[in-house]
């Protein structure tokens, strides 16, 4: 029996897409309730969130180097209590800072996905998986945020001790380029 080769090559690449697409993290994009022509410097940072520091806190600048938006993330703790079950990011317009979070698709929260971008939130059965990148188009540039690492203490339970979350600040949609 001879093989052909072009059978050969088609499976290999069937193969591999299909293996490449179980690795790819899933990608849920919104576009925000604000749509402005604003443009920002372009910048990427790791945060490393714990008990030990919950919060960051980080200025964005506009195309021309002023201190626009300010990029908070904090802890969501039950009430009463000091375990962190969650972490929200919110992304305030420093012009405009009656709006409490533009990263929202809409200034009515919901349990759609696509509003919940923000809530990074690594428990099972919530709005948006914990390997997905998530994508928010804002007046002129993209937020991604991905979260990269998270720990639970003890394992069994809801209580986060730690995450890392990666995220970038671009003017290009991130969609058409490999999640990093």
């Amino acid at each position: 029996m001879t093989k052909n080769p072009l059978f050969s090559a088609f499976f290999f690449l069937v193969l591999t897409s299909a293996l490449w697409s179980q690795d790819a993290p899933p990608t849920v994009y919104a576009e925000s309730f604000r749509h402005d022509a604003t443009r920002i410097t372009e910048e990427s940072f790791e945060m490393k969130l714990g008990s030990e520091n919950p919060t960051y806190r980080e200025l964005i600048k506009d195309a021309r180097g002023h201190d626009r938006f300010v990029f908070t993330v904090t802890p969501q703790v039950l009430e009463g209590r000091n375990e962190i079950v969650a972490w929200q990011a919110r992304l305030v317009d420093l012009q405009h800072a009656m709006y409490d979070n533009i990263l929202m698709t809409s200034q009515e929260p919901s349990s759609e996905a696509q509003n919940n971008l923000w809530r990074l939130d690594p428990r099972l059965y919530t709005a948006v998986p914990v390997a997905a990148r998530r994508v928010t188009k804002v007046d002129g540039f993209y937020v991604t945020m991905q979260i990269t690492a998270h720990h639970f203490t003890p394992l069994d339970s809801p209580y986060l001790d730690s995450m890392m979350v990666h995220v970038d600040f671009k003017h290009s949609d991130p969609r058409t380029t490999l999640p990093p």
